[in-house]
């Protein structure tokens, strides 16, 4: 490979800059945390019942933390939030941590060796097949999260707790629901997931126009002699 000749030609290119839009639209569930909570009344008094969660939504280590544990002159028992869909989101976070790294990477070699990155035979298949199979991989795991956070939804929101604590809310004790945690950024997570999808498809296409695959290299002629002009 050649000397590095900086030009920023390839980011007005599709396949320039999609990358760069991957790179913006990277955002992960990694750094996610959130609560949910119910509440206890016993004799007009009032406490919270909470369980901090958050990435990689092991929920089962969630215990619904108890400000008194004899409130209403009870012994709580303890209570562990539902389901580990640790799988599924670090997946997720894996895929677009190596998606971004790749996108860097592809990106200096777009800037600096486009020369060298037209005239090989190799980088532009390396390139495509890489390309595709991060499409693949966005594809499978945003499926994935999706389902995973939709089964977060439910194990995390206070009316499924409620079902779970009913044997400690009767008599003079009532439960109901309290804040459910706020999602908001994982829905966003999911939708970025899915649109990565698009770009990388997408960019798939721009990549495989650089290969020889389409675009063959012209066949050389062999040139004639005058002397050797063959016979009618």
């Amino acid at each position: 490979m050649s000397g590095a000749q900086l030009s920023m030609t390839p980011l007005l290119e599709p396949l320039g800059f999609i990358k760069i839009f991957s790179i913006f639209s990277f955002a992960t569930c990694g750094a996610y945390s959130g609560s949910t909570s119910i509440n206890v009344t016993c004799q007009s008094n009032t406490k919270t019942l909470s369980a901090s969660f958050g990435y990689p939504f092991r929920l089962n280590t969630a215990q619904l933390a108890k400000s008194e544990p004899q409130f209403c002159n009870i012994t709580w028992s303890i209570f562990h939030l539902t389901g580990d869909y640790s799988s599924s989101a670090e997946f997720y976070v894996s895929v677009a941590v190596l998606a971004f790294l790749y996108c860097i990477g592809a990106l200096v070699l777009y800037l600096g060796y486009m020369h060298s990155y037209r005239e090989s035979t190799k980088l532009p298949m390396i390139d495509f097949v890489v390309t595709f199979i991060f499409a693949f991989f966005w594809l499978v795991s945003s499926s994935a999260w999706a389902k995973g956070l939709t089964d977060v939804k439910y194990s995390t929101s206070p009316s499924t707790i409620l079902v779970s604590v009913a044997g400690n809310c009767t008599g003079a004790r009532s439960c109901v629901a309290a804040e459910g945690p706020s999602l908001g950024s994982l829905n966003v997570s999911v939708v970025i997931g899915f649109l990565n999808l698009i770009l990388w498809a997408g960019n798939a296409w721009f990549v495989f126009k650089e290969t020889r695959l389409a675009t063959p290299p012209p066949e050389h002629t062999a040139t004639q002699s005058p002397g050797n002009i063959p016979s009618p």
